[in-house]
């Protein structure tokens, strides 16, 4: 079952060469849910606790979409109340109340340059900022905006 939630997660072990992708789509909540709870408790969520999530992420994004009317109706609402999932044009905020605090942070250039890998020439233009997440998901962010995307699985 572990086995299946990784491959699920982006994280299959068996792969034979490293993955790098550049996407418009990233990571969900659930993924990083699943795979915190499988850190700390080396085990899959129960249903208890998939309840107690599901509903703490409904109130926060329901809170975020009261306080932004605008982004209640934007095109893109979906990814981020249906679906979860983190998308090219999410703000900071957005991002967060997913996917919760990054396990790292940066704006220095030459670390961006790093973390971005063969996509840096595509985003080095606009990217002031980069965060760093499970399962070697890269969110970058140009001001307040998530810009880009990329995966790195070694």
């Amino acid at each position: 079952m572990v086995l299946v939630v990784l491959n699920t997660a982006g994280c299959a072990p068996f792969r034979s060469k490293p993955t790098e992708q550049r996407t418009t789509e990233g990571l969900t909540a659930e993924q990083v849910f699943t795979y915190r709870v499988l850190l700390q408790n080396g085990r899959e969520p129960n249903f208890e606790e998939w309840r107690t999530w599901r509903d703490d992420m409904d109130e926060r994004i329901s809170a975020y979409l009261r306080e932004h009317p605008d982004a209640a109706n934007s095109f893109d609402v979906t990814k981020f109340r249906l679906l979860h999932q983190t998308s090219v044009g999410m703000t900071k905020q957005q991002v967060q109340i997913l996917l919760g605090p990054p396990e790292g942070t940066t704006s220095d250039a030459a670390q961006i340059e790093k973390v971005a890998r063969r996509y840096w020439r595509q985003i080095k233009e606009k990217a002031t900022e980069a965060w760093v997440y499970p399962l070697g998901w890269n969110l970058y962010f140009a001001g307040d905006r998530l810009i880009d995307i990329t995966q790195y699985l070694p």
